[in-house]
């Protein structure tokens, strides 16, 4: 089968590799039928961020049908149409009932994280409860809502999981960090949260029409202190949250700056900082949470419904589609800024 791999920074390959097998009876094998590319696989493809040469790659999010299913799977069988979370939450443990199955207490650090989905099949493991099942077939559903679902593997419950964190109440006025896919998905929740403003924080035109398409009401391209300034006279005074989607401690920092105090954080950038420390909030009030979203509960309790029903359109982060033997263009493009989102086809419908 074909696979893609990390040969280095600004080289994605794609190898012929052996088709991926059952090794534990909670696991399941699924044919891919869409993948795609995070702005989190960016940070190693733009950078080499210390990962090996040749190696599995990062992609972490798809939709497929399942193949084969271990002895102990009661709830998917072959022929299933699944989303494949980048999470392995157990659904069992004290922090997947509480809703944190991206922290898996079960299945912690890499445990429960995925990676290699940019291929034709893959084993996912932990799969009794982490798998999402879609009703139908693939071919039930036009190319718009297959975008749509296949955000349901990262991007939307990510961007749903900043505004979860940050606690965005009806009315609430909300300033959204980044203009990638996970920010455009924060607009959304906070939007079906009840914001009453929000605001994208955002330089390029094309996220920014996106955006307000979304529920944005106001952006701001300006950043730093005049950034913040701009934010704050739009709202009138400081917000109630800030949604951090990009993962640097210069995004921090804006968060930090735009809401009043005893205002509320949600971050969801995967951190490429070394600290920031808790103390420099103390004077102003602020409740910091966040962390690797509950993909599983998400979806199963909100989010799918919510696409099936066409309440929300996530699948318009999506803006090109490549095929997986063009996978390293789709990176290419993705860090030049000339798509928000790679789509990457890997088997017909």
């Amino acid at each position: 089968m074909k696979t893609a791999i990390f040969e280095k920074a600004g080289l994605i390959a794609v190898e012929e590799v052996d088709q991926p097998s059952l090794q534990a009876d909670d696991d399941v094998i699924i044919k891919v039928v869409r993948a795609c590319v995070c702005g989190s696989d960016l940070w190693s493809y733009a950078n080499g961020d210390h990962k090996k040469p040749h190696s599995v790659n990062d992609g972490h999010e798809a939709l497929g049908i399942v193949e084969s299913v271990g002895s102990a799977i009661t709830t998917v069988k072959p022929g299933d149409f699944v989303i494949a979370p980048f999470t392995h939450g157990c659904g069992e443990c004290d922090a997947c009932r509480a809703g944190f199955d991206g922290t898996c207490d079960r299945h912690q650090g890499g445990t429960n994280w995925s990676n290699g989905f940019q291929s034709e099949y893959i084993r996912f493991p932990y799969a009794n409860w982490a798998l999402v099942k879609v009703p139908g077939q693939p071919s039930d559903y036009t190319e718009g809502m297959l975008k749509s679902l296949t955000t349901l593997a990262d991007v939307m419950p990510t961007g749903y999981h900043a505004a979860r964190c940050a606690n965005v109440q009806k009315g609430d006025k909300v300033v959204v960090i980044g203009d990638g896919a996970v920010g455009q998905c924060a607009v959304i929740a906070a939007k079906m949260r009840g914001a009453s403003q929000i605001v994208l924080m955002s330089r390029h035109e094309d996220r920014q029409q996106m955006a307000r398409q979304s529920g944005a009401t106001a952006v701001v391209a300006e950043r730093g202190a005049e950034g913040i300034a701009k934010v704050r006279e739009i709202l009138g005074g400081g917000a109630d949250a800030a949604l951090e989607c990009v993962g640097t401690e210069a995004a921090i920092d804006q968060a930090l700056g735009v809401l009043h105090n005893g205002g509320r954080i949600g971050y969801v950038g995967v951190p490429h900082y070394n600290n920031h420390a808790l103390g420099s909030t103390f004077a102003q009030n602020i409740a910091i949470a966040g962390g690797s979203a509950s993909v599983t509960t998400y979806d199963k309790e909100i989010l799918l419904k919510a696409v099936l029903d066409g309440a929300i359109n996530p699948g318009r982060v999506f803006t090109k589609t490549y095929t997986l033997d063009n996978i390293n263009q789709a990176y290419q493009d993705m860090k030049d800024r000339k798509t928000i989102k790679s789509m990457v086809v890997v088997a017909d419908k």
